[in-house]
């Protein structure tokens, strides 16, 4: 038999005052801030507009964490216009009560502990919450601007019902609030509605930006100034950008340069992720030049990089407290590894993961930048796949590794050796090799435990050990 908790006496009066309406809009004046926040959700959770209305111009805190509510009820568009509605009412006076302290209209999807906790406990990170009970002034006080907190997706379809009423709302509006968007992601090439949209936000609150879809470069040169204009980003995500082979080499360059030119203005960037970009081979220079602030994580993915383009990388500015190196994809085969030496023993110190996967790196280049990788003592994620190796190589990268104290995830491609002419693995050699990796990995000073997975080089197939 399940047993139910009773009622709070908080729950309790808040349920007795939304039986009568009139009084409950009329009590608002002297209502305790932590009732207001229970009495609210349940006003939203029952559809009680008129109560609504009152309580969004009464509410006691610099934030309203809406979005944490939206989810719990839906269609929500209705309601979602009666809140709106309530603020108009406060933003067309001249002057607001001082009980009124809204500065944060938050409508991500965030926050859900605020409804459920004491109020003072928890908020948007926008506002802190404070943690008083007291009777609130009932004074007046100027008007002041009114923040709106969104996430985006921008998709090839159109704006669903919500969104496009908060952007009218926001569109008659202008001078009295400004919409912010946290994290914005892009999967549509419709630049003119990307366009139009960036207009209306508040790019210095931007923070994170995904670019998710083919565009071309010149949709990118024309996303740019943007780009340029988002102060406080912080994560750059960008996939599969193309270049027309109709335009001319002296286009191309201008077209770079509109969009690299950005990166002198991101001085917040900690996070860059660039992954299938075709015109990084030759021009990773210009891009790199241009980031001043030192990143935490790069990644170059998918990408056909020069000799230049690694030298540039390695001598970089930005990358002086890297963490996180990812350049999977990127054919180095016929880079020279001192590039990737110089490129380690400047991240030497600070690199966490390392993620060479499928970056065809010969025996030969790996064992001329292996004393660099030994170096990299905060090291943690090693990830070698899809590299040819031979046993004999292997086992030596493994007793470098075995010193790196902080180093738990190795993974490697089954040495080519193991397989017989048509490719055909040997399972009794595989678990002697197995056998003998896993000793070797015991270093004499830093005992512990890697698991690493030995997966077979293509076009070995996909035999795992």
């Amino acid at each position: 038999m399940s047993f139910q908790a009773p009622p709070t006496l908080l729950q309790l009066a808040g349920q007795s005052l939304l039986r009568d309406e009139a009084l409950a809009i009329s009590a608002l004046e002297e209502l305790p801030m932590e009732l207001f926040p229970p009495l609210f959700k349940t006003a939203f959770m029952n559809g009680r507009s008129n109560i609504l209305r009152a309580m969004v111009q009464a509410w006691p805190f610099p934030c309203l964490p809406l979005g944490g509510l939206m989810k719990m009820k839906e269609p929500y568009l209705e309601i979602l216009r009666t809140i709106l509605d309530g603020i108009d009412t406060l933003l067309d006076q001249k002057i607001r009560p001082r009980g009124y302290k809204l500065q944060v209209l938050d409508l991500r999807t965030l926050h859900k502990d605020f409804w459920n906790v004491w109020a003072g406990e928890s908020c948007s990170p926008e506002v802190k919450c404070k943690k008083k009970t007291q009777k609130r002034d009932p004074g007046i006080v100027a008007k002041q601007s009114l923040k709106v907190v969104i996430d985006l997706c921008l998709k090839p379809s159109a704006l669903d019902a919500c969104l496009s009423y908060i952007f009218l709302w926001v569109e008659g509006r202008k001078g009295v609030l400004h919409l912010a968007c946290k994290r914005l992601k892009i999967s549509t090439v419709a630049i003119q509605t990307i366009v139009d949209v960036l207009e209306m936000l508040d790019l210095d609150c931007v923070e994170e930006v995904g670019v998710c879809c083919a565009w071309k470069l010149s949709t990118l040169a024309m996303f740019a100034p943007y780009l340029g204009r988002m102060k406080n980003l912080r994560k750059f995500l960008l996939s599969h950008i193309c270049v027309s082979t109709s335009i001319s080499p002296e286009e191309e360059e201008q077209l770079v340069s509109q969009f690299t030119s950005q990166f002198l203005n991101l001085h917040c960037l900690q996070l860059l992720s660039m992954d299938s970009v075709s015109f990084l081979n030759g021009k990773m220079d210009q891009v790199l030049s241009c980031l001043e602030g030192p990143l935490k994580t790069l990644s170059i993915t998918d990408s056909e990089l020069s000799e230049p383009d690694l030298k540039s990388l390695s001598q970089c500015r930005g990358i002086r407290q890297l963490k996180h190196l990812n350049l999977s994809g990127v054919a180095l085969t016929d880079i020279s590894p001192e590039h990737l030496r110089v490129l380690l023993e400047r991240v030497s110190a600070t690199l966490k993961t390392l993620d060479l996967e499928n970056c065809m790196i010969v025996d030969s280049q790996l064992s001329a930048f292996l004393p660099a990788l030994s170096s990299c003592s905060q090291l943690t994620t090693f990830n070698y796949l899809r590299n040819p190796i031979s046993v004999a190589v292997l086992e030596h990268l493994l007793c470098h590794t075995a010193r790196l104290s902080c180093l738990s995830l190795e993974m490697y491609s089954t040495p080519w050796e193991v397989y017989g002419a048509q490719g055909a693995a040997h399972y009794k050699r595989l678990e002697q090799l197995r056998e003998e990796l896993s000793k070797s990995m015991m270093p004499l000073e830093h005992p512990k435990t890697v698991w690493f997975s030995i997966i077979p080089c293509p076009p070995c197939g996909n035999q795992a050990i």
